[in-house]
C-alpha cells in the first residue's frame, strides 16, 4: 500500500510539473507572439481600407515597432513582465519540491 501511495504522490508531482511548465512556456510565447498578432491585425485593418497587403505591411511593422519601443522605454514595465515569469518558475519549482516532503512522510509511515 505504501508503494501505491508513493506512486500516486509522484504522479501528482509530475502533473504539477507539467502544468507549471506549460504555463511558463505559454506566458513567454504570448510575449513573443503578441506583437506578431498585432501586425497581422493591422495589416487586415489596412487592407479593408483599400491598401495592398505589401503596403499595409510596410506601414504596420514600423507602427508595432514603435509601440514596442514605447513599452520598452516605460520604466520598470519590461522588468516586471520578466520578473512575473521568473516568479512563476520559482513557484512551480517550490510546489514540485514540496511533493518530496510528502514522499518522505509516506515512506516513514
Amino acid at each position: 500500500m505504501k508503494k501505491l501511495n508513493i506512486a500516486l504522490v509522484r504522479l501528482l508531482q509530475f502533473v504539477v510539473f507539467v502544468l507549471f511548465t506549460f504555463m511558463v512556456i505559454a506566458y513567454f510565447v504570448v510575449m513573443v507572439l503578441l506583437p506578431l498578432d498585432i501586425i497581422a491585425l493591422l495589416i487586415k485593418l489596412l487592407t479593408t481600407f483599400g491598401l495592398h497587403g505589401f503596403i499595409a505591411a510596410l506601414i504596420a511593422i514600423p507602427m508595432v515597432g514603435y509601440i514596442c519601443l514605447l513599452v520598452y522605454k516605460t520604466p520598470g514595465l519590461c522588468q516586471m513582465v520578466i520578473d512575473t515569469g521568473v516568479e512563476m518558475v520559482k513557484t512551480g519549482k517550490t510546489r514540485v519540491e514540496g511533493f518530496n516532503d510528502i514522499v518522505k512522510t509516506v515512506e516513514a509511515a
